[in-house]
């Protein structure tokens, strides 16, 4: 199992301003439903085939953690790429 910590600073202040960024930039990177997106309140869970985390906004920072395991574990780097891609695409 691998972890994935992503951290992006951001000068949006709530999550309702940045929910519709991150929904398009998410939709982007990961184009045809490979990523299934579900809010609960603040929090956006993720999932995909060997993958699971969560996109919270804390203190000024976009904070991504994931949990890979097979077949995500052997794709991290370009699972880190392209969600650390939309977190700063989102961020402004």
């Amino acid at each position: 199992m691998s972890q994935l910590l992503i951290e992006v600073p951001t000068q949006l202040g709530s999550m309702e301003a940045l929910r519709p960024k991150l929904d398009a930039a998410l939709q982007k990177q990961f184009p045809g439903g490979m990523l299934q997106r579900r809010w609960e309140g603040d929090v956006l869970q993720l999932s995909g085939p060997g993958a699971k985390g969560s996109i919270v906004l804390d203190g000024g920072q976009i904070v991504g953690r994931a949990e890979l395991g097979p077949p995500a574990s052997m794709m991290r780097g370009l699972i880190e790429q392209k969600i650390g891609t939309a977190m700063r695409e989102a961020a402004g």
